[in-house]
């Protein structure tokens, strides 16, 4: 389980931040026909908030690529 959440830890910060910015979104921005999708409800906002941020940090990780020499074998690159 550490070794997932420091691979992800980028995406873990932005689950939280844009949750708790999706909630604040939804408490700031009011609807007051109900028909709007994301800020009729505070889960809605919240989850659609946590999904954006888990997708926007996991854009700035670094991924590690492997490169195989002729033979196979492995080489970390």
């Amino acid at each position: 389980m550490k070794k997932f959440a420091k691979k992800h830890l980028l995406t873990i910060i932005g689950l939280f931040v844009d949750a708790t910015a999706g909630y604040f979104y939804w408490q700031q921005v009011v609807c007051s026909s109900g028909s709007c999708a994301i800020t009729s409800n505070p889960t809605s906002s919240t989850i659609y908030g946590s999904i954006m941020g888990g997708l926007l940090f996991s854009m700035f990780q670094k991924t590690i690529k492997k490169q195989y020499d002729i033979s196979g074998n492995n080489k970390s690159g």
